[in-house]
């Protein structure tokens, strides 16, 4: 969200400084230029509610693509918004009246003093306002991206993998500076003020590059997941009976983990090398080739560096890294703050 943010508060920043350069080579004297500089300010605003309206509602449909700018959809909705914005003033209620047009007097100086600043006086009242609706909404877009971007996110639990820890249709904002500041247009992090480790919940973004890959039932490239950590860099991970073991010991008490079901599924059948199995887990192909053989009985692997392994509190309806793989520390997001919806689960997890 914070990238689309950073490029709708660069389109209203540009037609603000076109704006304050158009105000200095006395364009807007003309009142057929104020017109339509007018009608750009409002197709701006247009698109803007059209792709961050779209936006929000494939948030709340848990259909939300981090990795990709603008979905097609979007874009249309944003064209859309900007058609209507453009023909606004051609409808009874937008037509700008004749006493508008014309650019506003200055001040008269008094007798002997030196003779006014032009500077606010030269513009057509629509157009000061529009000015002055350009100035607020640029600085609020970038510094919302920013403090987005740097600082807290919100998010949406979007599937019931994390229960009871949270439920479906939780929102809760993500503390994304804890486990480091990523560079802007690229993997690396900086300034991590906490080591992530074991029992950590963190919102990640789903480890693939490849948009056509099918995992979990569907597509997932691009979009945030919740999980909690339980294998570290470089460690053995194992699962006997639905139980993580690391190296040649479990785990220990799991007071978040959950269990859906009495029956636990048995290993799979077809014996395979663990140096094969190995390369297919880091493939992503396990839960594609075992299918559900790898829920309770799986491994074992050894985790990358700088990568984790990661599960959901709801271990019998959690696909995670049993199935797809681990995650990269460059794909992590950050790990919950709190609750803040529905008001009634307001909270800090644990």
């Amino acid at each position: 969200m914070e990238e689309k943010l950073f490029w709708v508060g660069i389109l209203i920043g540009l037609h603000f400084f076109l704006s304050h350069h158009f105000r200095e080579k006395d364009k807007f004297a003309a009142p057929g230029f104020s017109k339509l500089w007018h009608r750009v300010f409002l197709s701006i605003v247009g698109v803007t509610l059209g792709l961050l309206g779209s936006v929000i509602l494939d948030n709340r449909n848990g259909e939300v693509v981090t990795a990709q700018l603008f979905t097609l959809k979007q874009v249309i909705a944003g064209l859309i918004g900007a058609f209507l914005g453009w023909i606004y003033v051609d409808l009874p209620f937008g037509k700008i009246k004749p006493a508008e047009m014309e650019p506003a007097s200055p001040p008269k100086a008094k007798e002997g003093a030196p003779a006014a600043k032009t500077e606010r006086w030269n513009l057509p009242k629509f157009i000061k306002t529009d000015l002055e609706w350009s100035e607020t909404l640029f600085s609020a877009t970038v510094l919302a991206s920013v403090v987005m971007y740097l600082f807290i996110q919100a998010f949406k639990i979007p599937s019931g993998s994390m229960r009871n820890t949270f439920l479906e249709g939780d929102h809760l904002f993500v503390n994304k500076f804890i486990y480091g500041v990523r560079i802007p247009f690229s993997q690396k992090k900086i300034l991590d003020f906490k080591k992530i480790k074991r029992g950590d919940i963190v919102i990640f973004r789903f480890p693939s590059e490849d948009p056509a890959d099918y995992q979990c039932g569907g597509r997932q490239y691009g979009k945030d997941f919740i999980k909690r950590v339980i294998g570290l860099p470089g460690e053995k991970v194992e699962i006997r009976d639905g139980i993580p073991f690391i190296g040649s010991a479990a785990v220990g008490i799991e007071k978040y983990a959950q269990y859906a079901d009495n029956v636990r599924y048995p290993a799979s059948p077809n014996k395979i090398d663990e140096k094969l199995f190995q390369k297919y887990w880091e493939n992503r192909q396990a839960g594609k080739l075992f299918s559900e053989y790898v829920r309770d009985n799986f491994g074992p692997v050894r985790v990358p560096e700088n990568s984790y392994f990661v599960m959901g509190d709801n271990r019998d309806r959690s696909c995670d890294s049993r199935y797809w793989g681990a995650v990269p520390a460059s794909y992590i997001k950050g790990t919950p703050l709190f609750i803040y919806w529905p008001l009634g689960r307001i909270r800090i997890p644990n």
